[in-house]
């Protein structure tokens, strides 16, 4: 065999048929792979050409997406509704852990840590007229 038979020519974007590039965007938004790991199968070498491709042929928005977002989501909305609640749960066992070092901090060293509240001074300080 000859070295020239063995090596793949790098292909370039004119040898993308539209139905080819019509296969890569369906399988991406279908969710069976990312856009890259299309680059890396189809052994596509532009960075951003898949994702062209899905602005002009998909059928999703793929034009606001953050760069690290890089599928939609397939959350249904109690999926989400799930989610968020542990979210909200984790964020509050947080706080509680906050507050209790601060509870700690303020009996162990006597010093105030915590700030007050705007509403609290200000209807607590009464002016006098001289």
């Amino acid at each position: 065999m000859d070295k020239l038979e063995t090596t793949r020519a790098k292909r370039t974007q004119k040898d993308y048929t539209l139905g080819f590039k019509l296969a890569v965007v369906d399988s991406v938004e279908k969710g069976d792979m990312t856009y890259k790991q299309a680059q890396a199968i189809y052994g596509i070498q532009g960075r951003s050409t898949v994702l062209v491709w899905l602005r002009r042929h998909g059928k999703l928005d793929w034009t606001h997406l953050p760069k690290s977002q890089t599928m939609p989501s397939k959350e249904t909305p109690a999926q989400t509704i799930k989610r968020l609640e542990r979210e909200l749960a984790d964020a509050k066992a947080h706080n509680l852990i906050l507050s209790k070092v601060v509870e700690v901090f303020e009996n162990d060293y006597g010093a105030h840590a915590r700030k007050k509240s705007a509403t609290a001074s200000s209807g607590s300080s009464k002016q006098t007229n001289k």
